[in-house]
Order: structure tokens, then C-alpha cells, then sequence
């Protein structure tokens, strides 16, 4: 057990005992306890496994390598209907978290062998996402732009793709590429400029 996850399940203000159900939960099933990204995460041999996530609504038992998992109960779903990999169940009750122990050390134990059968999500490329005309029209007009995009790393231009495409409306896509053409031009990504709020800061210290 890692004192930090320890310090993270004491300050939480939703969901406390269902996390530390989940928590039971992994270490039984032999997976190495760390505080990864402000989260509790299980590993095996430094490798990610699950990782708990705290959220508004309801807690997350999130699997890395999700996607090949066979899901044989049907209880994965994708965070974000862009996202390759990962899959989450999502609870709101301990009671809920109990009655599918069973299953959810079942699944763990299929995500371990995924692993170290040294199973790999096949990811698609960044040249597998559109370009959005009105992005494409600035990538044209100004070389600059071009040559700032394409520098970035692939993760970086898939961001930006995927948020300029997210608008139906062409009016906010256009809106979107001349907010961040300045951002792109620096050699930042999407996310780059984030500044973590005072409580997210806070939230958990180091002993």
C-alpha cells in the first residue's frame, strides 16, 4: 500500500468508501499500489494496469489496455468516444462495487495476462484523422503554421485536430483555429498552457 494514495483517500470529498473498495479490490489481485497523476494506480512490473478515478457523478475503475479485453459482461465503455485504449466502469455505490467483485477481479486478472503477453492497442495514426477544411486553409495560407504544426509530436497535432473538428458548425471551427493559431505558432499543444486550479494544487501533499 502507498502512503500517498492513503493521504489522496482521506482528503477525498466524494466517493471515499467506493474508492477503497476498489482499491481492496486491485491489491488483492497482487497489482503494485502508486499515486499516478493525482490518482491511485495499480501496475505490475512498472507497467499500468487500472487506475481509480474520482469524478462528479460517480467513481472509475479505468483499464489501460481496456480495448483488447473481452468484456465477456459487457460493462466497458470508452471515456470519450475518441479514446483508443482505455475503458472504464463507472459506480456510484458501494453496494454496486461489491455485488461485481467477482467480475471485476475476473477482468483484472484478464488485464494482467493482456499485459504480459505484451499485447498492444493498435493506435491510429495522426494521418488517420480529417483535416478540417478551415484548419487545412490556414496550414495553406501561412507556412509558418504548416511548419509549427508538423513539428509538433503526433499526439500534440491529434489533439488540435480533434478539437477543431468537434464543432458541426464551420463558423466555430474557423473560430477555434485563429484561437490557438498563436499557441500552435509557439510550438505548444492543446493543453499546454493549462494552469491546475489552487485546490487540484493542493490537493495532495507529500508527507
Amino acid at each position: 500500500m502507498d502512503r500517498n494514495v492513503d493521504i489522496f483517500l482521506s482528503k477525498a470529498e466524494k466517493w471515499q468508501e467506493e474508492m477503497e473498495k476498489l482499491r481492496s479490490i486491485c491489491l488483492d489481485c497482487g497489482l503494485t499500489e502508486e499515486l499516478k497523476w493525482g490518482q491511485p494506480c495499480y501496475t505490475l512490473n512498472n507497467k499500468n494496469i487500472v487506475i481509480i478515478g474520482e469524478l462528479k457523478d460517480n467513481c472509475a475503475l479505468s483499464f489501460f489496455k481496456g480495448a483488447l479485453l473481452y468484456d465477456a459482461e459487457g460493462i466497458l465503455t470508452a471515456p470519450g468516444e475518441n479514446t483508443q485504449s482505455g475503458r472504464w466502469v463507472k459506480f456510484s455505490s458501494v453496494k454496486e462495487i461489491a455485488e461485481m467483485e467477482p467480475i471485476l477481479k475476473a477482468y483484472i486478472y484478464e488485464a494482467i495476462e493482456v499485459e504480459k503477453a505484451g499485447l498492444n492497442v493498435i493506435l491510429k495514426t495522426t494521418a488517420d484523422f480529417p483535416i478540417p477544411e478551415e484548419f487545412q486553409l490556414k496550414l495553406d495560407a501561412i507556412p509558418a503554421l504548416k511548419t509549427a504544426f508538423y513539428a509538433l509530436t503526433p499526439g500534440r497535432q491529434r489533439a488540435y485536430l480533434l478539437h477543431f473538428s468537434a464543432p458541426k458548425q464551420s463558423k466555430t471551427r474557423s473560430a477555434r483555429v485563429e484561437q490557438y493559431i498563436p499557441q500552435i505558432l509557439s510550438g505548444k499543444g492543446l493543453n499546454d498552457d493549462y494552469i491546475p486550479s489552487e485546490k487540484s494544487k493542493n490537493r495532495i501533499k507529500k508527507p
